[in-house]
Formats: structure tokens, sequence, C-alpha cells
């Protein structure tokens, strides 16, 4: 019995990834996708403004006018990116949404359909609204590639026995959210439970350095936000941005090397 369901548990796994493949884009890796669109923005919007209800959105201005300025910009890139390529549709169902909230915490996230969230602690680390594309540029690619629905699917599949969202939703409920929160960042345990990969973070790095630089945006800012990104570790536990996203010479090293490409994208 054990043979048996080896056998068919190999098989059944190999037909997912077969059936369940997508592609992401600018870089054309192919990603394991169980969860249609529609189940995942569904879900996506209502997690969105459950946390905005349950967290204080900042009142500065000036802040947030920049961080909607920044968002809107990079919007209009991966729009203009996808449409230059007439695959617009991939955006279907899209609902972009920029909020800046207060926390100390140097950390921002994108969930699949453009909610983007700044907290007000990174802020200081951007320094400026180039600083500020740079991350915004990169929590968006996360999202454009997919990468939650990505690490999501691998979650079901694992843990639920790829049991659809809906019907994990129903029977399953308190599990399904928890890989929810968890495959999107946003759990208590953000960056212990399943940081992004090297491999995610690579690609949004790519993404990120094409559509800062389509908007406007100069992307050699990313190596010096980077480098400020690192000086913060010091001697003392990295910050919550840092615990999911790795900064250091590696990963500035890998950037100067996508810099060329991305620069083909930057019109001042």
């Amino acid at each position: 019995m054990k043979n048996l369901f080896k056998k068919y548990g190999i098989i059944f796994i190999l037909l997912i990834f077969t059936i369940g493949c997508s592609t992401v884009a600018v870089t054309g890796r192919k990603q394991l996708s169980i969860i249609p669109s529609s189940s995942l923005l569904s879900m996506s919007f209502q997690e969105y403004d459950s946390f905005l209800k349950q967290n204080k959105l900042s009142a500065d201005k000036k802040n947030i006018e920049m961080i909607k300025r920044v968002g809107v910009n990079i919007q209009r890139s991966v729009e203009k990116y996808f449409a230059d390529r007439k695959k617009t549709s991939e955006l279907n169902g899209f609902n972009w949404e920029f909020n800046l909230v207060e926390s100390n915490e140097v950390n921002a996230w994108c969930m699949p359909g453009g909610k983007v969230v700044f907290y007000t602690g990174i802020l200081p680390v951007c320094q400026d609204e180039n600083g500020i594309a740079v991350v915004m540029g990169h929590e968006i690619a996360h999202a454009i590639a997919n990468h939650g629905g990505e690490r999501m699917s691998q979650g079901l599949i694992t843990q639920l026995g790829g049991m659809a969202l809906e019907k994990a939703l129903e029977s399953e409920p308190a599990q399904t959210r928890n890989l929810w929160l968890t495959a999107f960042g946003l759990g208590a345990q953000i960056g212990v439970l399943l940081p992004y990969s090297r491999l995610h973070e690579s690609e949004a790095d790519h993404l990120g350095l094409v559509f800062m630089a389509m908007a406007g945006y100069n992307p050699e800012h990313a190596v010096s936000f980077w480098e400020r990104m690192s000086k913060m570790k010091g001697g003392q536990a990295p910050p919550e941005f840092l615990s999911t996203h790795p900064s250091d010479q590696t990963r500035i090293a890998e950037l100067k090397k996508l810099m060329p490409d991305a620069m083909k994208y930057y019109k001042p």
C-alpha cells in the first residue's frame, strides 16, 4: 500500500506541475500555480481590507502623496510592460492601492492585485522618492511574479493534499488562512516560517529594476538603497524587512550584474 501511495503520489504531483504551471514575466521561469487568479484576488482584497482596519494609517500628507505617486508610476510601467507584449489580460482584476501605515517596522509588501502597504519605519532608509521606487518596484515585482501564489500553491499541495483554495477555506479555514499569511509575508512569524527564497528575491530584484526604470527612476539607486539596508544590520538582529529580504554584498553584486539590462529601460 505504501509503495502504491508513493507511486500515485508522485504521479499526482507531476500532474499538478504539468497542469498548474505559469510563466514569470521578464525571467520566463516556469512556476507552480494551482490557484485561479479570481480566487487569489478575492482573498487578497479581503485580507488587505482586514489589515487596513486593524492598523493605523499614516496622516502624513506629504509622505502619503509620495507613496501614492511612486506607486502609480510603477503601476503604469507594469501596465505598459504587459501592453507592449500584448499580455494586458494578465493584469485583469487588478485593483491597485497604495497605503502608508504607522509602524516602526522597516517593511513593505504587496499582495495580489496590486495591494501595497509601506510602513513609516522604512521611509528613513528610503530617504527620498528614488528609494521608495526601489522598494515599490521590488515588492510589486513579487506580486507580478506571483511568488506568494506559488508558495500558497506549494502549501496547498504539501499540507492540504492539493485541495482547491475555496475547499480548503471551507474545510480548514484556520490552517488555510495561516498558509496565506505566511505565503504573503503577513504572519506573526514573517521571515521565520517561510521567507522568500533566493530565487524569488533574485526575480523580484530583476523585475523591480525594470519596472522602476520604465517609470523614470534610475535603477542605480537600488545599489545605494541596499547598502543602507545592509548597514542597519550591525551586530544586532536584522529589521523585519531584512528577515525576508537578504541584503549583503552578494546581493549588491548581483544587482550590479542586472544593471545593464535594467538601464536599457531607463529614459531620464
